[in-house]
């Protein structure tokens, strides 16, 4: 990257269940607000805005954004699948640290319908047929929805490839559950123990309760990059910059290697990973606190051993060893993650970069990882796109 880039304003509204939240052009407009506000700055400073989502007509970015300001400047909108909010956040990074822009501003919503993801465009061959055939091949059971099938099917591969126990799933919901008892942002705060989640209703009898899965949501978040000059000529916060950042898709590997943890997207969480850990000069073992993608605690496992927080097979032990936790090695989703707060799709990755610049500024409060200075994001969306950022503070 040629230019730094810094975070110099973040915004998030709580997330709500479908059916409970404002329409989606209120909710973008208030966390825009929000992150314009928190950076000390008026939209007539943005020179260009990238807005992120998945459900909706083209141009609702401009919809959402025209209530905070109406300046003829370049609005883009993204959708991307799971990973819209951080594909926003990729290419605005880009925009500044190329120098076509120093004052960025990104938007990620979502107004989701109840129930299992679904395709909407039934008129024309699906994005995922490649993906359903393998899994038609590997899994089978085609009466459980489709991400249910492909992210339980990622978790079983682990199982019978390591041996890993089913109620590794289980603490890593409970641990997501304390964390969110500290977030008032969170939707979902009970504090549920493993042998709760693995008493929730089974999903797939052995392989995923209805606790293990994150729901849909309906929010918004928002973040304002700028460029070191403009921060300085500004008097902005510059107290978080992004050290590394790089979007991967599929290879063959995603189809060919007969294992649902690479349908899911493991090589490509692994390559982002390591192109980041590369870009940066250090690796996972100097992070300090990490939002990974948690669509399901399966996906959150594998996660662990893809950014390398450790060994490949290791992630039973890792969570065991309580090393995914305070006190441990590494805070993954200090927030609760998606599991806690549901996943809006365009607004998540969005959110992730809300929770770590407020890590690295030492401002998150009652789930403030201590002496935090190394974040890593994680955002995965199936189709495919992965992308990881990291965060340090200056």
């Amino acid at each position: 990257m040629s230019r730094n880039v810094y975070v110099t304003g973040v915004g998030m509204i709580p997330f709500a269940k479908p059916g409970a939240s404002a329409p989606y052009d209120e909710m973008g407009a208030l966390a825009a607000r929000q992150a314009l506000e928190d950076a000390g700055l008026s939209y007539d400073d943005i020179e260009q805005a990238y807005a992120g989502y998945v459900y909706g007509d083209s141009t609702s970015g401009q919809k959402a954004l025209y209530k905070v300001g109406m300046t003829g400047i370049p609005v883009v909108n993204v959708n991307n699948n799971c990973s819209t909010g951080s594909t926003a956040l990729f290419l605005a990074r880009q925009a500044i640290a190329s120098g076509a822009a120093d004052c960025v501003l990104v938007l990620g919503f979502e107004q989701m319908s109840p129930g299992a993801l679904g395709s909407v465009f039934n008129d024309r061959p699906s994005p995922f047929d490649p993906f359903d055939a393998v899994t038609d091949e590997l899994v089978g059971m085609p009466d459980i929805p489709l991400a249910l099938r492909y992210f339980g099917g990622a978790g079983l591969s682990h199982m019978k490839k390591y041996g890993t126990p089913f109620d590794a799933f289980a603490k890593i919901r409970a641990k997501a559950s304390r964390h969110a008892a500290n977030n008032p942002l969170a939707l979902f705060k009970k504090v549920v123990t493993p042998e709760e989640v693995l008493e929730s209703p089974a999903i797939w009898p052995g392989v995923m309760t209805r606790l293990m899965a994150c729901p849909p949501t309906c929010g918004a978040a928002a973040a304002v990059l700028v460029s070191e000059g403009f921060a300085k000529q500004r008097g902005l916060k510059t107290d978080v910059y992004i050290a590394g950042q790089a979007m991967t898709t599929d290879r063959p590997s995603t189809f060919d290697s007969n294992d649902m943890m690479r349908v899911v997207g493991y090589d490509m969480s692994r390559e982002a990973a390591q192109k980041v850990y590369a870009q940066a000069g250090i690796g996972p073992a100097d992070l300090d606190v990490v939002e990974l993608h948690d669509c399901f605690a399966h996906n959150e496992l594998i996660t662990y051993e893809a950014l390398g927080l450790c060994p490949e097979g290791g992630a039973d032990k890792f969570i065991t060893e309580g090393d995914n936790t305070y006190g441990g090695k590494v805070v993954t989703n200090p927030s609760g993650g998606l599991l806690s707060k549901g996943h809006p799709l365009g607004a998540t990755g969005l959110a992730q970069c809300y929770e770590l610049t407020h890590q690295l500024r030492g401002s998150a409060g009652a789930r403030q990882v201590e002496g935090a200075r190394v974040a890593l994001q994680h955002n995965l969306g199936l189709g495919g796109a992965c992308v990881v950022t990291m965060y340090r503070a200056a």
